[in-house]
């Protein structure tokens, strides 16, 4: 029968204390390292989160000028109920300020030179082509057609006087007048050079 000694058992024991410590140590370590690990991954989650919002916030806050330019086109033609009406051509359109791409893919544009309401009133729209092409039957237009317009509430009537084709750098019809006018122009099917302009007087 082996017999260990008091001496023997002790050093066993603390041996065996040390390792156990040792053990229990390392596992509370690596319990706090996960949780660690976890917080860390937490937090960055949460910062990326934050970040997709705020690039989110700018994207909505720094608006294309052309998308910003059309934005307010639509809420000044929605304020101003500003429209074009000719009847012949079953037309019915929205008109906007300018006369780019951008304006006539969605509205009739308006010649910013030109009067607005007492005047030579200037406008122009796609006739082919286009996303919209409002004047695409301005060529049926003949003298005595009737042309409604309507600015801020007030609707005024016109007849065609003057149908003609003119040089794309011919801007003489846009000029102001003394008596009330409106002018259209649009392109010519196959003729860059060339512009179709309708020219209709105010009547009473």
């Amino acid at each position: 029968m082996i017999r260990f000694t008091k001496t023997y058992v002790n050093v066993v024991s603390f041996i065996i204390s040390i390792i156990i410590f040792f053990f229990l140590n390392n596992y509370i370590f690596s319990i706090q390292k996960i949780n660690l690990q976890e917080n860390f991954i937490s937090n960055n989650t949460q910062n990326i989160n934050i970040k997709d919002q705020t690039k989110e916030n700018d994207n909505q806050n720094t608006v294309n000028p052309e998308i910003n330019t059309q934005m307010q086109s639509v809420q000044a033609t929605n304020d101003l109920d500003w429209n074009i009406e000719i009847p012949k051509i079953n037309l019915i359109a929205k008109i906007s300020e300018g006369t780019s791409k951008e304006i006539m893919d969605v509205f009739v544009g308006h010649f910013e030179e030109t009067a607005k309401d007492i005047g030579n009133i200037g406008l122009a729209a796609h006739n082919r082509g286009y996303k919209v092409n409002y004047f695409q039957d301005l060529k049926k237009l003949e003298e005595g057609d009737e042309i409604l317009y309507k600015y801020n509430g007030k609707q005024r009537k016109y007849f065609v006087k003057i149908h003609k084709i003119i040089k794309d750098t011919d801007w003489t019809l846009l000029e102001n007048t003394e008596e009330n006018r409106i002018t259209l122009i649009t392109c010519v099917e196959n003729e860059p050079e060339y512009r179709r302009c309708i020219q209709a007087i105010e009547v009473n």
